[in-house]
């Protein structure tokens, strides 16, 4: 997970402001975003058992909310890529449009240098399964 603090908002105002406003120093906000990042197994640890399901759940009603209405709604989710954030041919989790044709456009936000080496990162790791699963399952080259 790659969270983007600069198109983050709570009460419709940016998180970089809000931290300002409320004197929150950088590395509170460094922990908040490592803490989002983990965010999926620190639920899962502190429930044990059927805890997985509620964020995949919603999210996948949102899509077919979206999906349904053709409300054309941004969501982040994962969407193949060609050409945009500099990933071509890969399934990578990103803003993207959604509505009666599915995912419609790849939205492409601006990133900090911070933002896009962490997109990168997860990139790469999405990259490394792909090598893995062709190299369990050959029919998958």
């Amino acid at each position: 997970m790659v969270p983007v603090l600069s198109y983050s908002t709570i009460s419709g105002i940016p998180v970089p402001d809000l931290a300002k406003i409320k004197g929150v120093d950088a590395s509170r906000l460094d922990e908040i975003v490592k803490r989002t990042r983990g965010g999926g197994g620190e639920i899962v640890g502190l429930l044990k058992t059927g805890s997985a399901y509620y964020a995949p759940a919603t999210s996948a009603i949102a899509m077919a909310e979206a999906y349904l209405g053709d409300q054309k709604r941004i969501l982040p989710c994962a969407a193949y890529v060609e050409g945009k954030y500099g990933v071509d041919g890969l399934y990578v989790g990103v803003p993207a449009v959604i509505g009666a044709g599915g995912i419609e456009d790849v939205v492409e936000i601006e990133l900090s240098d911070e933002e896009a080496a962490n997109l990168k990162v997860s990139v790469d790791a999405v990259e490394e399964l792909l090598v893995a699963c062709k190299g369990l399952e050959p029919s998958l080259a």
